[in-house]
């Protein structure tokens, strides 16, 4: 937003705190766990996250820029103008599966449209725990709609009514939502003894249970009612179980009465053998647990992470078992302070329990501590239990687990192995993988997907792959390498001794966690790096060999079953994909050659007309298609066409071929506008190719200026007069051509003045995906205004100039359309001095 210094940073945090004002009001208004505002940001199509609430900025990175084109609810939200209300984790998989499959756990969502001009300025989002399909029973949808209009009025008269002033080019900023309810006593102790089956508590679990100590009958069976009376069963099984030196592997996750979690840990308290005391603790996850010192005298460790990931609360039983000081803990963030806790697939249990009620657990391995403790004390059972302001996370050592973790291999010579036993990626990785591989057509757009999806879930930082062509691997993509490492692999036959090669010849995955491994297993091959690991994967589809896929990592690791066998699915779809994008790629050229074949090399040339055509291929999704134009001698005059067959590919390139001969012929025999649009018809109809099409035939006489036009469905021309007044001219059409063997066509007459410009077009140049055409349209006749204003004087810009001007400026516009667009400029020159 403009303006001074001063002024510019005062209406900076003006706008921080009204976004921050609306997503805290979203939370409250929906019983969200978290809320954020999308704006639009300085590049066209793209929104960036601006304010998020109640959750760590970090663990979502992924979500902080979105294209108002992706199939995401956000993006959907802003593009149609609509509340998309998503209550639940089915409908959010029916109606967007690569969002859900990028948070694959239960939770709910509110985007509402925050309104602004033409456009939305942004999206405010609410993120809530899932519940039932009737979502008005948990949300009042019209109050959201207040929020998000009343912070558009805010913005708009933050920016003096300017809509394009409002956007975000920055990182989001992370707040803490407000409290939600005072503290009060969560953590209690007890004992119970299975001789007498009496339990003694201590007073701070009588005050946790409301219960006076002359209330509470102090036996096993009352305890449990006490506790959680609806899993009171488990609690008693688990209290006999401890009793019998068998105390549960995590601690249980539980519910109150009034249905407050609640968590409950159990040890043995005495060495004499079965039937041995059992102590144990309660938490009352409603609150918050760093406020009460009890639990620092605990044996296993627990601590707190507030919703911005930052850790609040350690014991000293939590921070033994992490090997750092309660100092170096407090205070900082859970990635900066314990990594080994972080990255995949922890972020995606940190993920879903601040956005789930539900807990979750898993086992993580520690850095080497100590030489002189037990190897199994470096693994840990993590749980970590959702609270409405706080997580509470227990450490609990792997020997209490009844199932020991997997063993990791020794890797020699490596004393910095990084193990990733548990890190596997999450068996959601292969459907997110296989949903963004389906919007993928090109080798070069699988190639981008493996790398974003892939390389992440495993924390891989390099990748190439190779695809088979004549029996030689040549490379097709690579990423991470040190640069030109590959180049000597490349065209290497299926006769070499590399493990690129063998393991696409042999359909076995090669995996090497170590660099030593490679080296002793092929002899003076070339390494890019003196450590790390390599998983080489056969692309194999239907049982042909399509390439190889080469995934590197920057420490020596161990890859376990779980992970290779979930490499070796991904690298079938990656082949089926890659095949796919072959065939595509082929039909592609071959439907491009024959589309630049057809297009004239060269436009027929009149003294008193300048004539210029661009062609302007699509981006994304199959860019070629029936689009063309052409400039044909006429009698005396000339005779400027334009049509779009319906659809895309080889087909549409042969249809466009057809119908260009076609009006050429009729062109050169100097038929009228009208019988040339209807002689095309009739002979798209008798092909019968399954197709229509669009066009616009004008025939020009040089010398007077005057000019017929014909339309057949096709987008009105422009005009730009010499005094620079542009405007669509209003040219009555019929139907398009292949449709109705009666359609008439209308011509229309007039008159084209030295130095004007005319200007023909088709949809793709000003089409974008929701939005009205009418919108792109006046964005062209605006730029053919300016550009043209040059043309005609001494050193002025060309026709030529003009178009490259005109397509430059649609494209920005546009956002890189999918479709071929076509513009063919014609001005009539004034006469020479000499007559």
């Amino acid at each position: 937003m403009a303006g001074s210094d001063e002024q510019a940073v005062r209406t900076r945090a003006r706008l921080t705190a009204l976004l921050a004002d609306a997503s805290t009001g979203a939370v409250a208004a929906a019983g969200g766990r978290a809320a954020g505002v999308y704006l639009r940001s300085g590049v066209p199509g793209l929104l960036r996250l601006a304010v998020l609430v109640g959750l760590p900025g970090p663990l979502f990175r992924s979500w902080w820029r979105l294209h108002v084109d992706r199939p995401f609810p956000v993006a959907d939200a802003y593009r149609l103008g609509v509340q998309v209300v998503l209550p639940n984790a089915t409908e959010t998989m029916r109606r967007y599966p690569q969002f859900a499959a990028g948070l694959p756990f239960p939770f709910g969502s509110v985007h509402v449209p925050v309104p602004g001009g033409a456009e939305p300025l942004g999206v405010l989002t609410v993120l809530h725990p899932a519940v039932s399909d009737t979502v008005d029973e948990f949300l009042d949808r019209d109050v959201l709609a207040r929020l998000a209009e009343g912070l558009g009025a805010e913005l708009l008269g933050l920016a003096d009514g300017d809509e394009s002033a409002v956007f975000w080019d920055g990182e989001p900023l992370c707040l803490r939502p407000p409290a939600s309810r005072p503290a009060h006593a969560t953590v209690g102790r007890f004992s119970w003894d299975p001789a007498t089956s009496s339990v003694r508590a201590d007073d701070r679990l009588h005050t946790l249970l409301g219960l006076r100590p002359d209330e509470f009958p102090g036996t096993a069976t009352a305890f449990a009612h006490a506790v959680a009376p609806y899993d009171a069963h488990r609690i008693l099984a688990a209290l006999r179980d401890a009793a019998a030196g068998k105390p549960p592997s995590a601690p249980l996750s539980l519910r109150a009465r009034d249905g407050t979690p609640r968590l409950l840990d159990l040890w043995p308290a005495g060495a004499d053998g079965a039937r041995s005391a059992v102590g144990g603790v309660v938490f009352d996850l409603g609150a918050s647990v760093a406020a009460d010192g009890a639990a620092d005298l605990l044996p296993q460790g627990v601590f707190c992470l507030d919703r911005l990931g930052l850790i609040v609360y350690v014991n000293p039983a939590a921070a033994r078992l992490a090997g750092r000081t309660r100092e170096s803990l407090l205070g900082r963030a859970l990635w900066d302070a314990l990594p080994w806790l972080t990255g995949p697939p922890y972020d995606d249990h940190l993920r879903g329990a601040l956005l789930s009620p539900e807990p979750v657990h898993f086992h993580a391995k520690r850095p080497a501590g100590d030489p002189d403790e037990p190897g199994e004390s470096d693994w840990l059972a993590v749980s970590v239990h959702p609270g409405t302001d706080l997580l509470t996370c227990t450490l609990v050592p792997a020997s209490r687990m009844d199932a020991a973790p997997e063993p990791v291999p020794a890797v020699p010579a490596a004393p910095t192995t990084v193990t990733h036993d548990h890190a596997m990626a999450p068996l959601y990785r292969p459907i997110a993988l296989a949903i963004a591989l389906t919007d993928a057509v090109t080798a070069r757009q699988v190639s981008e997907v493996v790398m974003q999806e892939l390389l992440p879930a495993f924390g891989g930082r390099r990748l190439a792959i190779y695809l088979l062509q004549d029996r030689h691997l040549y490379l097709a993509w690579e990423t991470g390498f040190p640069q030109g490492f590959l180049a000597s692999f490349e065209g290497v036959g299926l006769d070499a001794h590399l493990p690129g090669v063998e393991t696409l010849t042999t359909g076995r995955p090669l995996f090497f966690e170590s660099m030593g491994q490679i080296a002793a297993a092929y002899p003076g091959i070339a390494l890019d790096a003196h450590e790390g690991a390599r998983a080489f994967l056969p692309l194999i589809a239907s049982g042909r060999p399509v390439g190889s896929c080469i995934l590197g990592f920057d420490c020596p690791r161990s890859f376990s079953t779980e992970e290779r066998t979930v490499l070796t699915a991904l690298a079938g779809l990656i082949a089926h994909a890659m095949e796919r994008a072959r065939r595509y790629d082929d039909e592609a050229a071959l439907a491009r050659g024959l589309q630049q074949a057809l297009l004239p090399r060269r436009l027929s040339a009149h003294p008193r007309v300048e004539t210029a055509g661009r062609y302007l291929p699509g981006t994304q999704g199959m860019d070629v298609g029936g689009d063309w134009y052409d400039v044909v001698e006429a009698g005396d005059g000339l005779a400027l066409v334009i049509g779009d067959v319906q659809g895309h590919g080889v087909q549409a390139a042969a249809t466009m071929g057809q119908l260009r001969s076609a009006v050429r012929a009729f062109a050169l025999g100097d038929r009228a506008p009208d019988e040339v649009l209807s002689g095309t018809n009739h002979l798209l109809i008798d092909l019968d190719p399954g197709q229509f099409a669009s066009c616009c035939y004008l025939r020009l006489d040089p010398a007077t200026g005057r000019a017929r036009i014909a339309r057949a469905g096709h987008p009105l021309p422009l005009l730009r007069r010499p005094d620079g007044r542009t405007r669509l001219l209003d040219v009555p059409g019929g139907v398009v051509l292949g449709v109705d063997p009666h359609a008439r066509y209308p011509v229309t007459e007039l008159w084209l003045e030295p130095d004007a410009i005319l200007a023909l077009y088709t949809d793709g140049l000003v089409e974008r995906p929701g939005a009205d055409i009418d919108e792109g349209i006046a964005a062209l006749r605006r730029a053919l205004a300016e550009a043209g204003a040059a043309v005609g004087r001494r050193g002025g810009r060309s026709l030529a100039g003009v178009a490259d001007r005109l397509t430059a400026t649609a494209r920005h516009a546009t956002d890189r359309p999918d479709d071929v667009a076509l513009l063919l400029a014609a001005r009539r020159a004034p006469p020479s001095p000499d007559g």
